[in-house]
């Protein structure tokens, strides 16, 4: 299944819900799904694989456990500093929804 950009212009409640779906999905069904979506932060945490693209081109990819512990990923994706301190208050869908 593909699914491109499922939390664009929804709420955080609504955003959670949907991925709360998905990861059901996946895990009731057995089936692979496609996810494209630039909120990294709840693709990273329902996800097993991620690749990350920039102007198109794959520059990064790994397991999403091991993408989200990257400096790199948390500065420019997730929004946090070296130091660990979010730049912005986490949002209820950024939970573990697995």
């Amino acid at each position: 299944m593909l699914l491109d950009e499922p939390s664009l212009g929804l709420s955080p409640r609504l955003i959670h819900e949907i991925f709360e779906i998905i990861v059901r999905i996946n895990r009731e069904r057995g089936a692979t799904i496609l996810l494209v979506e630039q909120n990294a932060n709840v693709a990273l945490k329902v996800a097993s694989y991620g690749y990350i693209l920039e102007v198109g081109r794959i520059v990064m990819e790994d397991s999403c456990e091991r993408l989200r512990e990257k400096d790199d990923v948390k500065e420019f994706y997730l929004g946090m500093k070296e130091a660990g301190v979010a730049r912005h208050a986490p949002m209820e869908e950024t939970k573990d929804l697995r």
